[in-house]
Protein backbone atom coordinates (compact mmCIF):
# COMPACT_ATOMS: atom_id res chain seq x y z
CA UNK A 1 0.00 0.00 0.00
CA UNK A 2 1.44 3.53 -1.05
CA UNK A 3 1.48 5.73 2.18
CA UNK A 4 0.10 9.46 1.23
CA UNK A 5 2.01 11.83 2.18
CA UNK A 6 1.02 15.22 3.76
CA UNK A 7 1.48 18.99 2.05
CA UNK A 8 4.29 21.32 3.76
CA UNK A 9 2.16 23.26 6.44
CA UNK A 10 3.91 26.79 6.39
CA UNK A 11 4.57 27.94 10.34
CA UNK A 12 2.48 30.91 11.50
CA UNK A 13 5.14 32.63 13.02
CA UNK A 14 7.98 31.96 9.74
CA UNK A 15 6.89 34.85 7.36
CA UNK A 16 9.42 37.48 8.19
CA UNK A 17 12.42 36.07 6.58
CA UNK A 18 13.28 36.11 2.83
CA UNK A 19 16.08 33.77 3.64
CA UNK A 20 13.78 31.09 4.75
CA UNK A 21 11.58 29.64 6.62
CA UNK A 22 9.78 26.95 8.97
CA UNK A 23 7.31 24.22 8.29
CA UNK A 24 5.72 21.23 8.84
CA UNK A 25 5.59 18.01 7.07
CA UNK A 26 3.97 14.61 7.82
CA UNK A 27 4.22 15.55 11.44
CA UNK A 28 7.89 16.52 11.38
CA UNK A 29 9.96 20.25 11.44
CA UNK A 30 12.10 21.18 8.42
CA UNK A 31 13.30 24.42 7.84
CA UNK A 32 13.87 25.66 3.90
CA UNK A 33 17.17 27.81 3.01
CA UNK A 34 15.83 30.26 0.15
CA UNK A 35 18.92 30.44 -2.69
CA UNK A 36 19.16 34.55 -1.43
CA UNK A 37 21.28 32.65 1.80
CA UNK A 38 23.19 30.31 -0.12
CA UNK A 39 26.26 32.15 -0.04
CA UNK A 40 25.59 33.06 3.68
CA UNK A 41 24.56 29.28 4.52
CA UNK A 42 27.68 28.16 2.48
CA UNK A 43 29.83 30.64 4.58
CA UNK A 44 28.14 29.40 8.28
CA UNK A 45 29.48 25.78 7.69
CA UNK A 46 32.09 26.84 5.59
CA UNK A 47 33.71 28.83 8.38
CA UNK A 48 33.51 26.46 10.92
CA UNK A 49 30.79 28.66 12.61
CA UNK A 50 28.05 26.34 13.28
CA UNK A 51 30.54 23.12 13.40
CA UNK A 52 31.48 25.16 17.03
CA UNK A 53 27.82 26.76 17.24
CA UNK A 54 26.56 23.48 17.76
CA UNK A 55 29.83 21.79 19.61
CA UNK A 56 29.51 24.45 22.66
CA UNK A 57 25.83 23.46 22.62
CA UNK A 58 24.47 27.48 21.98
CA UNK A 59 22.25 26.69 18.76
CA UNK A 60 20.92 23.54 17.74
CA UNK A 61 22.21 20.92 15.46
CA UNK A 62 20.24 20.05 12.03
CA UNK A 63 20.25 17.47 9.27
CA UNK A 64 20.46 18.44 5.49
CA UNK A 65 17.95 16.86 3.41
CA UNK A 66 18.71 17.75 -0.42
CA UNK A 67 15.21 17.74 -1.36
CA UNK A 68 12.33 19.91 -2.40
CA UNK A 69 9.46 19.27 -0.16
CA UNK A 70 7.78 22.68 -1.01
CA UNK A 71 8.78 22.68 -4.63
CA UNK A 72 9.42 26.38 -4.47
CA UNK A 73 11.51 27.61 -7.31
CA UNK A 74 13.36 29.64 -4.31
CA UNK A 75 14.72 26.48 -3.01
CA UNK A 76 18.33 25.68 -1.63
CA UNK A 77 18.39 23.31 0.75
CA UNK A 78 16.06 22.03 3.38
CA UNK A 79 17.29 21.22 6.93
CA UNK A 80 15.84 18.99 9.90
CA UNK A 81 16.64 21.06 13.05
CA UNK A 82 16.76 19.02 16.18
CA UNK A 83 13.35 19.68 18.20
CA UNK A 84 13.10 20.93 21.09
CA UNK A 85 10.50 19.44 23.72
CA UNK A 86 8.61 22.48 25.04
CA UNK A 87 8.22 26.16 23.03
CA UNK A 88 8.24 28.99 25.50
CA UNK A 89 8.18 32.57 24.57
CA UNK A 90 10.30 35.37 26.43
CA UNK A 91 7.47 36.69 28.35
CA UNK A 92 7.11 33.47 29.99
CA UNK A 93 10.92 33.56 31.38
CA UNK A 94 12.06 34.76 34.36
CA UNK A 95 14.42 37.19 34.80
CA UNK A 96 18.25 35.03 34.55
CA UNK A 97 16.46 33.31 32.13
CA UNK A 98 15.64 36.62 29.98
CA UNK A 99 19.52 37.56 31.03
CA UNK A 100 21.23 34.35 30.26
CA UNK A 101 18.94 34.30 26.66
CA UNK A 102 20.51 38.31 26.02
CA UNK A 103 23.94 36.54 27.27
CA UNK A 104 23.84 33.85 24.50
CA UNK A 105 22.93 36.19 22.06
CA UNK A 106 25.73 38.27 22.58
CA UNK A 107 28.01 35.25 22.96
CA UNK A 108 27.07 33.84 19.00
CA UNK A 109 27.60 37.50 17.34
CA UNK A 110 31.08 37.76 19.56
CA UNK A 111 31.91 33.98 18.09
CA UNK A 112 30.03 34.66 14.71
CA UNK A 113 32.52 38.13 14.29
CA UNK A 114 35.39 35.77 14.91
CA UNK A 115 34.30 33.51 12.42
CA UNK A 116 33.32 36.11 9.26
CA UNK A 117 30.12 36.58 10.16
CA UNK A 118 27.14 38.26 12.51
CA UNK A 119 23.73 38.13 13.36
CA UNK A 120 21.69 39.99 11.70
CA UNK A 121 18.34 39.82 13.98
CA UNK A 122 18.22 39.78 17.75
CA UNK A 123 15.16 38.45 19.28
CA UNK A 124 14.22 36.14 22.09
CA UNK A 125 12.07 34.11 19.81
CA UNK A 126 15.15 32.92 18.47
CA UNK A 127 16.19 31.43 21.84
CA UNK A 128 14.76 28.30 23.64
CA UNK A 129 15.29 26.58 26.41
CA UNK A 130 16.74 22.98 26.46
CA UNK A 131 18.49 20.97 28.95
CA UNK A 132 18.35 23.66 31.49
CA UNK A 133 20.44 26.29 29.34
CA UNK A 134 19.15 28.70 26.52
CA UNK A 135 19.75 27.62 22.57
CA UNK A 136 19.85 29.22 19.49
CA UNK A 137 17.00 27.95 16.78
CA UNK A 138 17.16 29.90 13.89
CA UNK A 139 20.11 29.06 11.83
CA UNK A 140 19.65 31.69 9.07
CA UNK A 141 19.74 34.32 11.28
CA UNK A 142 23.75 34.72 10.57
CA UNK A 143 24.78 36.59 7.89
CA UNK A 144 28.49 38.11 6.38
CA UNK A 145 29.95 40.66 8.11
CA UNK A 146 31.21 44.18 6.49
CA UNK A 147 33.43 45.69 9.14
CA UNK A 148 32.18 49.15 7.78
CA UNK A 149 28.88 48.46 8.76
CA UNK A 150 27.61 48.57 12.20
CA UNK A 151 25.32 45.89 13.98
CA UNK A 152 22.10 46.29 12.71
CA UNK A 153 20.58 44.31 14.78
CA UNK A 154 21.50 46.70 17.98
CA UNK A 155 18.48 47.68 18.64
CA UNK A 156 16.48 45.37 17.98
CA UNK A 157 19.02 43.51 20.72
CA UNK A 158 18.20 46.29 23.11
CA UNK A 159 14.30 46.28 23.14
CA UNK A 160 14.51 42.22 23.26
CA UNK A 161 16.70 42.12 25.87
CA UNK A 162 18.75 44.70 27.44
CA UNK A 163 15.74 47.27 28.41
CA UNK A 164 13.41 44.74 29.65
CA UNK A 165 16.21 44.32 32.28
CA UNK A 166 16.72 47.30 32.34
CA UNK A 167 13.49 48.32 33.82
CA UNK A 168 13.04 45.03 35.59
CA UNK A 169 16.73 45.80 37.69
CA UNK A 170 15.61 49.39 38.27
CA UNK A 171 11.79 49.52 38.81
CA UNK A 172 11.79 46.20 40.67
CA UNK A 173 8.44 45.27 38.42
CA UNK A 174 7.71 41.71 36.95
CA UNK A 175 8.16 42.98 32.91
CA UNK A 176 6.27 39.83 31.75
CA UNK A 177 3.05 41.33 31.28
CA UNK A 178 4.41 44.33 29.30
CA UNK A 179 6.97 41.82 26.85
CA UNK A 180 3.59 39.50 25.82
CA UNK A 181 1.61 43.17 25.03
CA UNK A 182 5.02 44.33 23.51
CA UNK A 183 6.74 41.34 21.46
CA UNK A 184 8.72 43.61 19.35
CA UNK A 185 10.30 44.59 22.48
CA UNK A 186 10.15 47.61 24.45
CA UNK A 187 10.84 51.17 22.38
CA UNK A 188 13.90 53.44 23.08
CA UNK A 189 11.18 56.13 24.32
CA UNK A 190 9.12 54.06 26.43
CA UNK A 191 11.77 52.65 28.14
CA UNK A 192 13.73 56.11 28.83
CA UNK A 193 10.23 57.02 30.33
CA UNK A 194 9.63 54.18 32.64
CA UNK A 195 13.35 54.11 34.14
CA UNK A 196 13.54 55.87 37.19
CA UNK A 197 15.59 59.58 37.17
CA UNK A 198 18.51 57.91 39.25
CA UNK A 199 19.69 55.58 36.14
CA UNK A 200 20.57 58.68 34.53
CA UNK A 201 23.78 58.74 36.78
CA UNK A 202 24.35 55.00 35.01
CA UNK A 203 26.97 55.12 32.35
CA UNK A 204 25.57 52.20 30.58
CA UNK A 205 21.72 53.64 30.89
CA UNK A 206 23.20 56.90 29.54
CA UNK A 207 25.16 55.45 26.34
CA UNK A 208 22.22 52.64 25.63
CA UNK A 209 18.99 54.33 26.60
CA UNK A 210 19.21 58.40 27.01
CA UNK A 211 21.63 58.88 24.35
CA UNK A 212 20.10 55.97 21.49
CA UNK A 213 16.84 57.99 22.44
CA UNK A 214 18.14 61.55 21.59
CA UNK A 215 19.92 60.46 18.54
CA UNK A 216 16.97 58.73 17.19
CA UNK A 217 14.27 61.05 18.29
CA UNK A 218 17.21 63.90 16.23
CA UNK A 219 17.87 65.79 19.40
CA UNK A 220 20.97 64.82 18.74
CA UNK A 221 22.74 66.03 14.95
CA UNK A 222 25.31 63.57 14.08
CA UNK A 223 28.21 65.65 12.03
CA UNK A 224 30.31 63.24 10.92
CA UNK A 225 29.67 59.66 9.56
CA UNK A 226 30.15 57.08 12.03
CA UNK A 227 33.44 54.60 11.86
CA UNK A 228 32.78 51.45 12.46
CA UNK A 229 35.46 48.49 13.16
CA UNK A 230 35.68 44.86 14.08
CA UNK A 231 37.62 46.05 17.50
CA UNK A 232 35.01 48.22 18.34
CA UNK A 233 31.93 45.89 17.65
CA UNK A 234 33.42 43.58 20.07
CA UNK A 235 34.06 45.90 22.30
CA UNK A 236 30.58 46.62 22.10
CA UNK A 237 29.27 43.52 22.55
CA UNK A 238 31.88 43.07 25.71
CA UNK A 239 30.11 46.27 26.88
CA UNK A 240 26.87 44.83 26.82
CA UNK A 241 27.71 41.53 27.91
CA UNK A 242 29.28 43.68 30.82
CA UNK A 243 26.19 45.47 31.90
CA UNK A 244 23.61 42.95 31.59
CA UNK A 245 25.60 40.30 34.13
CA UNK A 246 25.17 42.54 36.43
CA UNK A 247 21.45 43.06 36.45
CA UNK A 248 19.99 42.16 39.21
CA UNK A 249 16.11 41.47 40.06
CA UNK A 250 14.53 41.87 43.33
CA UNK A 251 10.44 41.84 43.31
CA UNK A 252 9.94 43.95 46.14
CA UNK A 253 6.25 43.04 45.81
CA UNK A 254 4.95 40.15 48.45
CA UNK A 255 4.96 36.99 46.90
CA UNK A 256 5.07 33.20 47.23
CA UNK A 257 8.95 32.84 47.33
CA UNK A 258 9.17 31.70 51.11
CA UNK A 259 6.07 29.70 50.98
CA UNK A 260 7.76 26.53 52.26
CA UNK A 261 10.23 28.00 54.91
CA UNK A 262 7.52 30.78 56.39
CA UNK A 263 4.43 29.54 56.67
CA UNK A 264 2.54 27.14 59.15
CA UNK A 265 3.31 24.35 56.67
CA UNK A 266 5.32 22.56 58.67
CA UNK A 267 8.38 19.63 57.78
CA UNK A 268 6.05 16.94 58.71
CA UNK A 269 3.48 18.22 56.00
CA UNK A 270 6.34 18.09 53.69
CA UNK A 271 7.84 14.75 54.13
CA UNK A 272 3.86 13.43 54.33
CA UNK A 273 3.28 15.02 50.96
CA UNK A 274 6.56 13.63 49.44
CA UNK A 275 5.77 10.41 50.56
CA UNK A 276 2.43 10.44 48.95
CA UNK A 277 3.63 12.04 45.93
CA UNK A 278 5.88 9.49 45.45
CA UNK A 279 3.44 6.70 45.72
CA UNK A 280 0.92 8.65 43.28
CA UNK A 281 3.32 9.14 40.77
CA UNK A 282 4.53 5.42 40.75
CA UNK A 283 1.26 4.41 39.04
CA UNK A 284 1.27 7.41 36.22
CA UNK A 285 2.70 6.39 33.18
CA UNK A 286 4.31 9.10 30.46
CA UNK A 287 7.91 10.94 30.02
CA UNK A 288 6.36 14.55 30.48
CA UNK A 289 4.84 16.32 33.63
CA UNK A 290 3.02 19.85 34.23
CA UNK A 291 3.62 20.93 37.75
CA UNK A 292 0.92 24.21 38.05
CA UNK A 293 1.37 26.36 41.03
CA UNK A 294 5.39 25.04 41.44
CA UNK A 295 6.15 27.92 43.51
CA UNK A 296 9.92 27.45 44.36
CA UNK A 297 10.26 24.14 42.30
CA UNK A 298 10.26 22.00 45.84
CA UNK A 299 8.44 19.13 44.19
CA UNK A 300 9.57 19.79 40.66
CA UNK A 301 12.60 17.89 41.82
CA UNK A 302 11.44 15.32 43.06
CA UNK A 303 9.21 14.75 39.77
CA UNK A 304 12.32 15.24 37.85
CA UNK A 305 13.49 12.16 39.50
CA UNK A 306 10.65 10.29 37.30
CA UNK A 307 10.39 12.16 34.36
CA UNK A 308 12.46 13.21 31.34
CA UNK A 309 10.65 16.49 31.19
CA UNK A 310 8.91 18.74 34.28
CA UNK A 311 7.27 22.24 32.87
CA UNK A 312 7.34 23.73 36.48
CA UNK A 313 4.99 26.95 36.01
CA UNK A 314 4.02 29.73 38.54
CA UNK A 315 2.43 33.19 38.30
CA UNK A 316 5.01 34.35 41.35
CA UNK A 317 7.78 36.02 38.62
CA UNK A 318 10.05 36.08 41.79
CA UNK A 319 9.66 32.31 42.78
CA UNK A 320 10.03 31.18 38.82
CA UNK A 321 13.42 32.97 39.24
CA UNK A 322 14.91 31.39 42.22
CA UNK A 323 13.70 28.17 40.68
CA UNK A 324 15.52 28.86 37.50
CA UNK A 325 18.84 29.94 38.96
CA UNK A 326 18.66 26.61 41.80
CA UNK A 327 17.81 24.07 38.91
CA UNK A 328 20.65 26.01 37.36
CA UNK A 329 23.03 25.80 40.07
CA UNK A 330 22.68 21.92 40.60
CA UNK A 331 23.17 21.24 37.02
CA UNK A 332 19.35 19.99 36.53
CA UNK A 333 18.63 19.81 32.99
CA UNK A 334 14.87 18.35 32.81
CA UNK A 335 12.94 21.22 33.93
CA UNK A 336 11.72 23.99 32.60
CA UNK A 337 10.50 26.57 34.97
CA UNK A 338 8.04 29.19 33.20
CA UNK A 339 6.01 32.46 34.73
CA UNK A 340 2.17 31.16 33.83
CA UNK A 341 -0.83 32.36 35.65
CA UNK A 342 -3.03 29.40 35.67
CA UNK A 343 -5.97 31.92 35.90
CA UNK A 344 -4.81 33.78 32.98
CA UNK A 345 -2.22 31.68 30.85
CA UNK A 346 -0.53 33.32 27.68
CA UNK A 347 -3.28 33.73 24.90
CA UNK A 348 -2.45 32.97 21.01
CA UNK A 349 -0.86 36.38 19.70
CA UNK A 350 0.78 37.75 16.72
CA UNK A 351 -0.54 37.96 13.48
CA UNK A 352 -4.41 36.57 12.83
CA UNK A 353 -3.76 35.57 16.87
CA UNK A 354 -1.55 32.62 15.16
CA UNK A 355 1.97 33.42 14.88
CA UNK A 356 2.48 32.78 18.91
CA UNK A 357 -0.03 29.83 19.99
CA UNK A 358 -1.17 30.03 23.47
CA UNK A 359 0.06 28.00 26.61
CA UNK A 360 -3.16 25.86 26.44
CA UNK A 361 -2.50 25.02 22.58
CA UNK A 362 1.16 23.97 22.91
CA UNK A 363 1.24 22.07 26.56
CA UNK A 364 0.98 18.32 25.84
CA UNK A 365 1.85 16.54 28.88
CA UNK A 366 1.05 12.99 30.02
CA UNK A 367 0.60 14.17 33.60
CA UNK A 368 -0.65 17.73 35.36
CA UNK A 369 0.03 17.97 38.94
CA UNK A 370 -1.46 20.61 40.73
CA UNK A 371 -0.40 20.56 44.29
CA UNK A 372 -2.19 23.27 46.58
CA UNK A 373 -3.54 25.34 43.89
CA UNK A 374 -7.06 24.71 43.73
CA UNK A 375 -8.15 26.45 46.36
CA UNK A 376 -6.06 29.99 45.39
CA UNK A 377 -8.31 29.29 41.93
CA UNK A 378 -11.70 28.58 43.48
CA UNK A 379 -11.27 30.83 46.46
CA UNK A 380 -8.45 33.19 45.67
CA UNK A 381 -9.88 33.69 42.01
CA UNK A 382 -13.61 32.78 42.25
CA UNK A 383 -13.12 30.07 39.37
CA UNK A 384 -15.85 27.34 39.89
CA UNK A 385 -14.93 24.28 40.43
CA UNK A 386 -16.32 22.60 37.34
CA UNK A 387 -14.48 25.41 35.10
CA UNK A 388 -10.92 24.29 36.99
CA UNK A 389 -12.04 20.42 36.23
CA UNK A 390 -12.95 21.16 32.52
CA UNK A 391 -9.79 22.98 32.19
CA UNK A 392 -7.48 20.83 34.02
CA UNK A 393 -8.84 17.78 31.98
CA UNK A 394 -7.61 19.40 28.05
CA UNK A 395 -4.14 19.46 29.94
CA UNK A 396 -3.51 16.07 30.59
CA UNK A 397 -5.07 12.74 30.50
CA UNK A 398 -3.63 12.18 34.15
CA UNK A 399 -4.07 14.58 37.11
CA UNK A 400 -2.46 14.32 40.67
CA UNK A 401 -4.20 17.13 42.65
CA UNK A 402 -4.26 18.20 46.56
CA UNK A 403 -7.35 19.02 48.15
CA UNK A 404 -7.29 21.86 51.10
CA UNK A 405 -10.00 21.21 53.38
CA UNK A 406 -12.50 24.31 54.69
CA UNK A 407 -10.88 23.58 58.01
CA UNK A 408 -7.20 24.54 56.47
CA UNK A 409 -5.41 27.86 57.90
CA UNK A 410 -4.74 28.76 54.24
CA UNK A 411 -8.36 28.51 53.44
CA UNK A 412 -9.86 30.31 56.27
CA UNK A 413 -7.04 32.82 55.14
CA UNK A 414 -8.32 33.14 51.83
CA UNK A 415 -12.21 33.32 53.04
CA UNK A 416 -11.66 36.02 55.68
CA UNK A 417 -13.15 38.24 53.48
CA UNK A 418 -15.67 36.18 51.45
CA UNK A 419 -18.53 33.79 51.43
CA UNK A 420 -18.13 30.11 51.22
CA UNK A 421 -21.59 29.86 49.91
CA UNK A 422 -20.43 31.60 46.79
CA UNK A 423 -17.83 29.43 45.80
CA UNK A 424 -19.02 25.64 46.53
CA UNK A 425 -15.49 25.02 48.52
CA UNK A 426 -16.10 21.71 50.06
CA UNK A 427 -14.98 17.95 49.26
CA UNK A 428 -18.11 16.38 47.99
CA UNK A 429 -18.52 19.37 45.56
CA UNK A 430 -14.75 19.32 44.77
CA UNK A 431 -15.01 15.03 43.72
CA UNK A 432 -18.28 15.73 42.24
CA UNK A 433 -16.82 18.68 39.87
CA UNK A 434 -13.89 16.74 39.32
CA UNK A 435 -16.13 13.75 38.65
CA UNK A 436 -17.44 15.16 35.46
CA UNK A 437 -14.45 14.99 33.52
CA UNK A 438 -11.44 12.20 35.42
CA UNK A 439 -12.73 9.25 37.48
CA UNK A 440 -10.55 9.18 40.79
CA UNK A 441 -8.34 6.51 40.79
CA UNK A 442 -6.87 7.16 44.15
CA UNK A 443 -7.16 9.20 47.02
CA UNK A 444 -4.34 9.82 49.86
CA UNK A 445 -5.02 11.98 52.87
CA UNK A 446 -1.53 13.41 54.59
CA UNK A 447 -2.09 12.16 58.54
CA UNK A 448 -1.43 15.94 60.40
CA UNK A 449 -3.03 18.24 57.70
CA UNK A 450 -6.04 16.89 56.39
CA UNK A 451 -5.13 17.44 53.14
CA UNK A 452 -5.84 14.86 50.66
CA UNK A 453 -3.81 13.92 47.25
CA UNK A 454 -5.98 12.41 44.56
CA UNK A 455 -4.95 10.43 41.45
CA UNK A 456 -7.46 11.02 38.57
CA UNK A 457 -7.75 9.64 35.26
CA UNK A 458 -9.41 11.48 32.36
CA UNK A 459 -12.72 10.03 31.17
CA UNK A 460 -13.07 8.79 27.54
CA UNK A 461 -15.49 11.22 25.54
Amino acid sequence: MTSIMSEPILHPASYRDPDGFVFFKDGMLFRQVNQSYAANYQLLTGSGLYDVLVQRNLMVRHAVIEENYTGSTDWFLTLKPEVVPFISFPYEWSFDMLKDAALLTLELNKTAINHGMILKDATGFNVQFQGGSPVFIDTISFEAYDEHLPWKAYRQFCECFLFPLYIAHFQHVDINCILSAQTEGIPVHATAKLLPFKSRFNLGVWMHVYLQNWVGSGSVKETTKPQFSRKKLLQLTENLADIISGLKYENKEPGWGSYYESTILSNAYLREKEIALNEVMTKCSGSTVLDAGANDGYFSMLLAKQFKLVIAADFDSLCVNNMYRRIKDQHINNILPLRIDMVNPSPSIGFANKERASFTERIKVDVLVALALIHHLVLGKNVPLIMVAGYFSVLAPQLVIEFIPESDEKVQQLLKHKSILNNRYNQHDFETAFGSYFSIDGKYQLPDSKRIIYMMKRKLA
